[in-house]
């Protein structure tokens, strides 16, 4: 009997796997935390003796390495990756044998050139295949990650694939992929938790459509990806060791101030209802949860000095575990306590927040050609539904384009009202004046202050 793990991490919509036969363990596409998978190997009591990489991967920077460093166990790259570091290349057809488990490589390229697929079985019966960023539950990875250039061969190469690990594997194996659960890797949104070859055969697009559709529908659906994804291939390549995550060395209020002076960022992890309520002025909120990985590794200048600000130390700890997994290692310094404290006793800053029913009525009171309101949505979001007279710039653009903006309040939203705290926190730095809008967009939808988005954009 084979059991399967599950290692989620739900804020990069990917998971990793610990299969063991009871007595030793393989690991798929390891996160960079490892003590994660430690733990769990050593809470069976099993010895992981491989670890496998489906590809290396371009939304987070693998724990593989250290991983095999750490248990004693061999590492499986393909033979096909240029990489600086010694592992135990595979390639198409091979079969490796640890205890009762024997795990079958097989070529699945089309998320990268080299991807790698890998069915699990015992006793001659395969029961599962990890698949990283190929066959996803009700869709496929990716295939622009490596350049436009390669997107159409790769989609072809996908959708090749796909149809191959369905003809190999029996219906009933299980499909566990690496991305899929709201990673910017998948070429469309996924459907459910876990999937069989036989569920697939029925609902993914890579096996109900011909070729020429599915590549067409593949690229017509693509949106845009978070910026940090260009550093995480190189990264990989290079052979990541064990993070640090000891505490960073904390800052008082006088250096908190000397570093938002010169520009570097400090980062404040609470909610955004309380950074609005009450903030130190040249900060910038990203509110700790699923999202701040995504959205800080997105808009963050690349290198830049990071200071991060949490109400406690297990706050900051957090915020450097979700960090290190997209390559951020150095948080120069850190704070916690309240903004009182980091303050040094200067006033603090804050503004307004409210729901989309107060901003239809502060609309109406004011008119419209008052209100500058700004949706910071993507650009595929804003063309689904939109508020007549918004402007429209995506949260990853804002930065570089704050000076297209006018003079006044501006009332800032976007879906959920992470992006929007976010935005907000980035135009009161820059000396704007913001009312943040916290709230659902499908609310603005129900009160009708929200349309289609074959309405016009003022």
């Amino acid at each position: 009997m084979i059991d399967i793990d599950v290692i989620d991490t739900p804020s990069l919509g990917d998971r990793s796997y610990l299969a063991t036969d009871g007595v030793v363990a393989i690991v798929i596409d390891p996160q960079r935390d490892i003590d994660r998978v430690l733990a769990l190997a050593d809470g069976r009591g099993v010895v992981i003796t491989h670890v496998f990489e489906t590809h290396i991967h371009n939304d987070y920077v693998t724990g593989g390495l250290a991983l095999a460093k750490a248990a004693g166990a061999e590492y499986h790259v393909s033979a096909a990756d240029q990489v600086s570091f010694d592992r135990n290349p595979v390639a198409d057809g091979q079969e490796i044998d640890t205890g009762k488990l024997r795990v079958q490589v097989i070529a699945t390229p089309g998320h990268t050139f080299n991807h790698l697929s890998y069915a699990v079985g015992a006793s001659g019966q395969i029961v599962a295949v990890f698949t990283g960023g190929s066959l996803l539950n009700g869709s496929t990875g990716r295939t622009d990650l490596l350049g436009p250039q390669h997107s159409v061969a790769l989609a072809r190469a996908q959708h090749s694939s796909a149809r191959r690990l369905a003809g190999l594997l029996p219906q009933d194996a299980k499909v566990c992929p690496t991305h899929g659960f709201g990673s910017f890797c998948s070429a469309s949104p996924t459907t459910g938790r876990s999937t069989t070859i036989a569920a697939e055969l029925i609902a993914n697009p890579a096996l109900i459509l011909d070729e020429d559709d599915y590549v067409a529908s593949t690229l017509a659906g693509l949106d845009v990806y978070p910026a940090y994804y260009a550093h995480m291939a190189p990264a990989n390549s290079a052979g990541p060791l064990m993070p640090d995550l000891a505490l960073p060395r904390l800052a008082g209020s006088s250096e908190l101030r000397c570093r938002i002076d010169a520009g570097e960022w400090v980062v404040d992890l609470r909610s955004r209802i309380a950074f609005a309520a009450g903030h130190v002025h040249g900060t910038f909120q990203f509110e700790l949860g699923d999202l701040l990985a995504t959205y800080l590794g997105w808009l963050i200048p690349w290198g830049m000095p990071l200071t991060l600000l949490g109400e406690t130390a297990a706050d900051v700890a957090a915020a450097q575990r979700e960090l290190v997994r997209i390559g951020i290692e150095r948080v120069e310094s850190a704070a916690t306590g309240s903004p009182q404290a980091w303050s040094g006793g200067a006033p603090l800053r804050s503004y307004p927040v409210i729901d989309f029913a107060g901003l239809a009525r502060e609309r109406e009171s004011r008119g419209d050609s008052e209100f500058n309101l700004l949706d910071v949505r993507r650009r595929s979001e804003w063309d689904t539904s939109r508020i007549a007279g918004a402007i429209n710039i995506p949260l990853h653009e804002l930065p570089g384009r704050i000076g297209e903006l006018g003079g006044g309040t501006i009332w800032v939203h976007c879906q959920s009202g992470y992006r929007a705290a976010v935005a907000a926190s980035l135009l009161e730095a820059a000396g704007c004046e913001v009312v943040l809008v916290d709230d659902d967009f499908t609310t603005a939808q129900r009160i009708g202050l929200a349309g289609a988005g074959a309405m016009p954009a003022y």
